[in-house]
């Protein structure tokens, strides 16, 4: 892709985002929506092949219905209400519609159907941002109307993607899919939260997207797409794989590892506002995703192919520690220690 273009759709998203993240009106916050979308759909199909391109056109479909859905929601609000704000959308049935919209953009469960197939038409650096930064304007109107959503439906949706995520990425072969499950799943954590500690979620969300870009960068650098590529990468790039292992139980949620801390504080928070079952039943949920973390990581770093050679390291390349990669995959696994100044700043 052209230089130039690139860097015009990237400020474009960055616009989008910041639109908005800061609006306070309805419009300017679908505007920003559809700014985004439109700027991640040439990203989505740069490589011309049928599979991108027919990633963009599921993307540009249910992100359009998700939009037009959203100004619907805002639109009976201000009718009923005669109110535009953002905050104030108080009338339930504006409430419902948005809710639906908003989890048709993030993939929420029963809406899930087009991210595991976007994101696998997708290259790794756009499934990094379709995983990250185009989930974080949602979660933003979802952060700001918190107080009016109806926790019911939230939690019900929230239950379903775990046990959906987790149960469906058990028998993937395909990495960029396995990770859009992960992502169904890690949404789930947030959804149930946010009625009760919007804060908690948004902290799940940013922890939720350093450990997912440690893994995306580390794949893409090690150029791993499917497990079968991630079974002969231990030979090439050793301390790539030991990352990545770590990074992969860390997004699992394993004590200390950074991912235990979002789950820990949502299941203390869950108690606290007297719902155990809801609390147990998440945290039995995340096993099925912690079973397909372990196959990645299994396949990344246990599992060596048969040796052509005795060398153990063949055709090993001293290439160039990846900077980001390392300040990500570091934040990935400390964070814990550190977790009572974390909870200081919220």
């Amino acid at each position: 892709m052209n230089p130039q273009a690139k860097l015009i759709f990237t400020t474009s998203l960055l616009l989008g985002t910041t639109i908005t993240i800061s609006s306070n009106h309805w419009i300017l916050a679908w505007t920003g929506l559809e700014i985004n979308t439109l700027a991640i759909l040439p990203l989505i199909s740069k490589s011309h092949h049928p599979r991108a391109v027919e990633a963009a056109t599921k993307y540009f479909l249910v992100q359009a219905a998700a939009s037009a859905l959203v100004l619907f929601s805002s639109m009976t609000n201000a009718w009923h209400t005669g109110q535009w704000d953002i905050t104030q959308l108080t009338h339930p049935t504006s409430c419902l519609i948005l809710t639906s919209a908003i989890a048709i953009k993030l993939g929420l469960v029963p809406f899930h159907f087009w991210f595991p197939e976007v994101l696998q038409g997708s290259p790794l650096t756009t499934g990094l941002l379709l995983s990250t930064a185009m989930k974080f304007p949602p979660i933003t109107l979802l952060f700001m109307t918190s107080q009016s959503l109806n926790s019911t439906l939230l939690t019900t949706m929230a239950i379903m993607s775990t046990a959906l995520g987790g149960w469906m990425g058990l028998n993937q072969t395909q990495t960029r899919k396995i990770l859009a499950f992960s992502s169904i799943s890690h949404l789930g954590w947030m959804a149930i939260i946010i009625t009760y500690s919007p804060k908690l979620a948004l902290l799940n969300f940013y922890l939720y997207t350093l450990m997912t870009a440690a893994v995306f960068l580390t794949m893409n650098s090690m150029k791993v797409l499917k497990l079968s590529t991630l079974m002969t990468s231990w030979t090439k790039s050793p301390a790539l794989s030991t990352t990545l292992l770590l990074t992969l139980l860390s997004l699992a949620g394993l004590p200390p590892l950074t991912g235990f801390l979002p789950k820990w504080l949502i299941i203390q928070e869950l108690t606290k506002q007297e719902m155990p079952l809801m609390a147990t039943m998440i945290s039995l949920l995340s096993l099925l995703s912690l079973f397909f973390y372990l196959r990645l990581a299994d396949c990344s770093t246990i599992t060596l192919p048969p040796h052509t050679t005795n060398h153990m390291k063949r055709w090993h390349v001293h290439k160039p520690v990846n900077t980001q990669i390392a300040i990500l995959t570091t934040l990935s696994i400390m964070l814990l220690p550190i977790s009572p100044i974390i909870l200081t700043i919220m």
